[in-house]
């Protein structure tokens, strides 16, 4: 899976720092090389991270890296998005989030970045 951009790659080392006391909302995205969903997400979360730049983090953990954070989020199946402000879970989606349309309509659920 290729690194994107304008999307935070997070490990165990550097998730308390990139998503706990991130400034901005941010989108945590659980994935794996190996699935097929979660490369089907990647132009989207790219599409979305360049669009809402500075209103909201986009950031990715590979859960067989990053098995600690994986594993203190009980993340059992991926693709697995948690959204998480000021250090906290506002809630998650589970499984393939469609288009851009889609995945900004489930933003708003969670988020309030006008």
């Amino acid at each position: 899976m290729t690194e994107l951009p304008t999307v935070v790659l997070v490990t165990d080392e550097t998730f308390d720092r990139e998503v706990i006391r991130s400034s901005l909302p941010v989108v945590v995205d659980f994935y794996a090389d190996w699935c097929a969903p979660c490369r089907t997400a990647e132009p989207v979360l790219e599409q979305l991270s360049e669009s809402l730049k500075g209103r909201v983090k986009f950031a990715k953990v590979n859960v067989d890296e990053s098995d600690q954070v994986a594993r203190s989020y009980g993340i059992h199946s991926i693709p697995t998005y948690v959204f998480v402000e000021q250090g906290r879970e506002k809630g998650r989606e589970i499984g393939a989030l469609g288009g851009a349309t889609e995945f900004r309509s489930v933003l708003k659920r969670y988020f309030s970045f006008a």
